[in-house]
């Protein structure tokens, strides 16, 4: 007996080749089943790195270390000057820094020999005897003593003298200026004057004396606080 088609034929349209009745198309040969119960993952994708948007600091590149080979900046904490590589006003250094730099300096240099002068003078005084009947000074064996201690205390001042200019040349500053936070610089560039220079204008203080020491209270009323040695050398004292 036949049936017709439709829903009622129990011989209707079987399962083929690969299905289940019931379960919908399964995977063919080939085809790998997915195991029950277990969601499918989509394919990942590659990863893309993040995207810095707007509001995010932007990395920068490694600089190179500042070792041989390369320019290192230096810092000197020298004041600026409008038209130099620096630019900016220097905050000159007033005129009782600059009186207390010269004290102290001047008891560094002048301590040591100082004491072996008193020392050479006294052993002097108490070595000489006067004789009346020839109207004549004598002097004992201290008196060699005395000249050796005159001679060691000048050797002493003027290496310590020698020494300060050095360090007020090439630094711009001396212990007594370095103290008082002060330094000593060229006008144009406020770099150290060097060496030469210090000297130079150690010997134009003079001028500042000759005049009845006018040259060292000129700072007092000078714009710049300048000596008068300060202006024929081109140099300005300021704050370190």
């Amino acid at each position: 007996m036949s049936y017709p088609p439709g829903q009622n034929n129990p011989y209707g349209q079987q399962p083929g080749y690969g299905q289940q009745p019931g379960y919908g198309q399964q995977p063919g040969y080939g085809q790998q089943q997915p195991g029950y119960g277990y969601p499918q993952q989509p394919p990942q994708q590659p990863q893309q790195p993040p995207q810095q948007g707007y509001g995010y600091p932007q990395q920068q590149p490694p600089q190179p270390p500042q070792g041989y080979g390369y320019p290192q900046q230096q810092d000197y904490g020298y004041p600026q000057y409008p038209g130099s590589p620096y630019g900016g006003q220097p905050y000159y250094a007033g005129w009782g820094s600059r009186v207390g730099a010269s004290i102290i300096d001047s008891l560094i240099v002048g301590v040591v020999p100082g004491i072996l002068y008193v020392i050479a003078a006294v052993a002097f005084i108490s070595d000489t005897t006067y004789d009346a009947t020839t109207n004549t000074y004598n002097s004992g064996g201290a008196t060699g003593a005395a000249i050796f201690l005159y001679l060691l205390a000048f050797v002493i001042a003027l290496g310590s003298g020698l020494w300060l200019l050095y360090k007020e040349g090439t630094t711009g500053q001396t212990p007594g200026k370095k103290a008082l936070n002060i330094r000593l610089v060229r006008e144009s560039d406020g770099q150290p004057i060097g060496f030469g220079m210090a000297f130079v204008r150690r010997i134009c203080h003079f001028v500042d004396g000759i005049i009845c020491y006018i040259g060292f209270l000129w700072p007092l009323w000078d714009e710049k606080k300048q000596t008068i040695a300060d202006k024929i050398v081109s140099t300005v004292v300021v704050q370190a």
